[in-house]
Formats: C-alpha cells, structure tokens, sequence
C-alpha cells in the first residue's frame, strides 16, 4: 500500500511551512513565486495525488443540480431519466448533491424560455438541459457561460453551445443502424411505414429528426426502390383518433408487413396491431419502457432500439458531480450503446451505471 504523503513531507522537502503548502494546494493567495516553485517541484518529486473526495467532503458545501425536461407521460423514456438522476444523487448523498426538475412544453418555446428563467432565478450550480430549437436554447446557455454555470446536453447534441458534455447516442448512426436491421427482414418489401408524432406538422427533437437522416441515407443506398410512407400520429392526439388514421392505413395497406418509428411510442401501433389481430405487421421501435416491452412480448413489436435512458440520467448527474464537485476533466461527448432488444432479450436487459 502506498504511503500516504502529509503537507508537513511536503513542506520539509520543498523547504517551506506547512501553512505554504496549504495554501498552494488549496489555491488560496498570498504565495511568492519562489515558494510556490519549492512546492510543486516537490509535488512532482512525491508523485503526490490530491484525494479530491476527502477535500470535497471536508469542504462541506452543498450543490443543487437542475434538470430541463419535456413534460412528459407516464411510462415515459423521460421517467427512466428522472429516475437515473435520482439514483445518482442518492448514491453521492454524503457530498450534499441535490437535484430539481423544471418541465417545459417541448411545443411551445415561450414555455421553454419561462422554465429556464425559473431554472436562472434558482442559481443553480450545474443544469441538465434537453434543448429546443438551438437558437432559442443559446439564449439560456449564453447566460449560463455568462454566470460560469455548467451544463449538459441530453437528447440532442449541439456543439455550438459548449455544453461542458453531451450524453445520448449518435443520432445519425442510430437510425442509420435501425434502417439496416428492420432490412434485414423487410428487404424483400416494396414499402414500409414510418410513424411519426408531430405537432403543427413539426418533429421537435432534433434527435429524431437526424435519426430519420440516418434512416434514409441508409435506405437510398441500399434500398432506394423500397418507398417510405409516413404516418403521422398527432402527439396531443386520442387512443380513439389513432385507431381511426391505423386502420385507415392498414385497410388501403394491405401489402404492407413492415412499421418502423424512430420515437418511443412503437406501442401505440403495437397496441393496435393486439387489439384488431393484425399479426403479420412487425414494427420497429426506440426505448424499453414498459408498454414498449409489453408489446415486445407479446409479438406486435418485433424489435427496440435501446438507449439506455435511465444510465443517460445517472450519467448526467455523475458528470455534473465530477466536474463541480471534484474539479476533474470530464468527457465532452459521451456517447451510449446502440442495442437491439427482442422478446428473448428483453428481460435479461439491465439499468447499468457509468
């Protein structure tokens, strides 16, 4: 076991007093060159390592963490966020980290911009932000980078706004990644279904908005003969309207065997496909939430693309803890697996941390 070096080693070494050394290596003033020279020479002599969890705890400060998220369902692939963050918080408990969660309207930026004047009015030490439209979401992170207050991007990566790091998946590899499996089964089809849930004839998320690009890319080079027809499931829409805009479709369909969407509400076909015994269309979907993984098991979902919601959570506090906290470089872009999910798999699926 390596033997611990105290101040007083490094005083003696450097020749200076204990009282020097603290202050260097607490950052303080009042140094003189000279001896701040002594100091870390013999720093680097001692390879001494500063124990940034007991200085931390000494410190004895306390951090309230800011999350800015969509409203959102329950069962929801936000839930599994939520849920990650407060098991991280929970497991850094004795470092006083604490977390609030602001909800804004993903439909309505004035309900974006009044969350995050809430989240401003707050002084928050650390913000996790699922942004809007960039130019919108700049106008907080401008302030944010004004106050020196870090934050983190999930959902959408937008280098533009020097988030101190990103977490979620590579957009574009996903759906590109999503179109090569689904034509794994579906090569020998003439047309396929994408679903999509819009609001004033708009995709919100970025994310899935490069997920269709991906998707696309793949399919022109690959399968450009096979034709993409979109259904829109109006996100603010009833169970009753959605039968009526399915079985519309699936009645002037009939050829049709395969649905993919690139958002996490595959079970709002899947449940249809049960309820009127559809059971030669396979669907393709994003995000193991519960009514996702029931129609997993039940056949009217062939397959889900995982990205790891719940450890994207976890991620975010983590990161903001490392950071704030312990002072230490973080990754910029951290990046999730991309993992395919059938009824055979799913269950052997598990919430990892980072």
């Amino acid at each position: 076991m390596t033997e611990r070096i105290r101040i007083k080693d490094i005083a003696k070494r450097a020749g200076v007093s204990v009282g020097t050394v603290d202050r260097i290596l607490h950052n303080r003033p009042n140094v003189s060159a000279d001896a701040r020279e002594k100091v870390e020479k013999a720093l680097t002599e001692m390879n001494y390592q500063p124990n940034m969890y007991a200085s931390a705890l000494a410190y004895n400060k306390s951090y309230t963490f800011y999350l800015v998220l969509p409203k959102h369902d329950s069962e929801a692939y936000w839930e599994e966020i939520e849920e990650g963050a407060r098991k991280a918080t929970e497991s850094r408990r004795d470092f006083h980290i604490g977390i609030q969660i602001l909800f804004y309207d993903r439909f309505d930026n004035e309900s974006f911009t009044q969350t995050c004047a809430a989240c401003l009015e707050a002084s928050p030490d650390g913000v996790v932000i699922v942004p809007v439209l960039l130019e919108i979401t700049r106008k907080f992170t401008d302030q944010l980078h004004e106050l020196n207050i870090p934050f983190i991007l999930l959902d959408s990566y937008m280098p533009d706004l020097r988030p101190l790091s990103f977490l979620g998946q590579d957009s574009f590899a996903s759906g590109y990644f999503a179109a090569k499996m689904l034509m794994l089964i579906a090569s020998q089809e003439t047309e396929i279904m994408l679903m999509k849930q819009m609001k004033n004839g708009i995709v919100v998320s970025k994310q899935q908005n490069n997920r269709e690009v991906g998707l696309r890319h793949y399919m022109n080079d690959h399968f450009p003969e096979i034709k993409i027809t979109e259904v829109n499931l109006p996100q603010d829409g009833t169970k009753r309207e959605y039968d009526q805009i399915l079985e519309k479709f699936f009645s002037a369909h009939p050829h049709l065997h395969h649905c993919i969407t690139l958002n996490s509400k595959a079970h709002l076909v899947g449940d249809f496909l049960l309820r009127t015994n559809r059971r030669d269309v396979q669907i393709m979907g994003y995000d193991m939430v519960e009514k996702n993984a029931q129609c997993l098991r039940q056949g009217s979902i062939s397959f889900l693309i995982a990205q790891h919601a719940y450890q994207q959570g976890y991620g975010c506090i983590e990161t903001l803890f490392k950071a704030i906290v312990l002072k230490k470089k973080v990754e910029p872009v951290s990046y999730m697996p991309i993992e395919l999910l059938t009824k055979e798999n799913v269950d052997f699926y598990r919430r990892t941390q980072l």
